[in-house]
């Protein structure tokens, strides 16, 4: 099947009152482990690109190109996601290969700004995107596990993500409610009254960052609460690592990438599908039933 639109997954995950699992790539193994893990689960999925595993890999282009092939055959619905993009000109090339390149939707992250150069940065690439034909997501408020704009303990205002999400327009809307980037260990707590009362005001889908680091009983509440599109990136970075580790340890001479990679991409896609198993429990993908 073709890549299937994030505006078509998230659509399908509010009409489900579930949440698109999101996965952080940063190579091919990952984008393949991503996409083994959620067939074996049945469940549509984004990969996501961050601006550091773009500059990684030296371009945008290599890498959306990689992961457009994987979605077009992939059993279940996949598309392609820009996350936490402050790079203007980042963003600027993300709109111009827009889904003709098979890139379905684009975080404008100007949180480290005041508000009113949020409003306005982020609006103006909203507009942009849309007209591209691209879901547009953004931040209020900020996620902990950063500094700066993203210092823990910060949490989403109800009526100021609401006023937020009138003045720019965007689709759908990164909420703080006590996450943290990075968390290697799963102790993260949810101000799950927040996620209520933020879904209640916000008119778009709300969007949980951080999840590594939530428990799975947690990450069900949050979707029960509200939430409609769930990122996963440091738990899958544990997993790889962990195999690749015990595998190089088993034998001093290999040296073989493929022998000590797939053992980590196995690892990635089994937690993929633990993941996606919570996150969105279906027994098909939603864009393979519409088909």
């Amino acid at each position: 099947m073709t890549a299937v639109a994030t505006a078509e997954l998230v659509a399908a995950a509010v009409e489900r009152g579930s949440a698109v699992p999101s996965f952080n790539v940063i190579g091919l193994e990952h984008a393949e482990g991503i996409v083994l893990g959620a067939e074996r689960a049945g469940t549509d999925v984004l990969l996501q690109l961050s601006e550091n595993a773009v500059r990684y890999h030296g371009g945008l282009r290599p890498l959306v190109a990689a992961c457009r092939e994987l979605a077009a055959g992939a059993a279940v619905g996949v598309s392609i996601h820009l996350d936490h993009v402050e790079d203007a000109a980042l963003v600027d090339e993300t709109i111009a290969l827009g889904t003709a390149a098979g890139i379905g939707s684009l975080m404008v992250d100007a949180s480290t700004l005041d508000y009113a150069d949020n409003v306005a940065v982020t609006a103006d690439a909203a507009r942009r995107a849309r007209a591209a034909g691209l879901w547009v997501e953004a931040e209020l408020g900020a996620i902990g596990g950063k500094d700066g704009a993203h210092a823990p303990g910060v949490r989403t205002d109800p009526a100021e993500a609401a006023s937020f999400v009138a003045a720019t327009g965007v689709d759908g809307l990164a909420v703080a409610v006590g996450s943290s980037h990075a968390m290697a260990d799963r102790t993260a707590s949810l101000d799950l009254d927040l996620v209520r009362r933020l879904a209640e005001a916000v008119p778009v889908p709300l969007v949980l960052h951080g999840s590594s680091g939530v428990p799975d009983g947690l990450i069900r509440d949050a979707v029960d609460a509200g939430i409609r599109k769930i990122n996963v990136g440091t738990a899958l970075n544990v997993a790889w690592t962990s195999a690749v580790r015990t595998a190089l340890a088993d034998d001093s001479r290999l040296t073989d990438p493929r022998r000590y990679g797939r053992p980590g991409r196995d690892a990635l896609a089994d937690a993929v599908a633990s993941f996606c198993s919570v996150i969105s429990p279906t027994t098909a993908s939603a864009a393979v039933r519409g088909r």
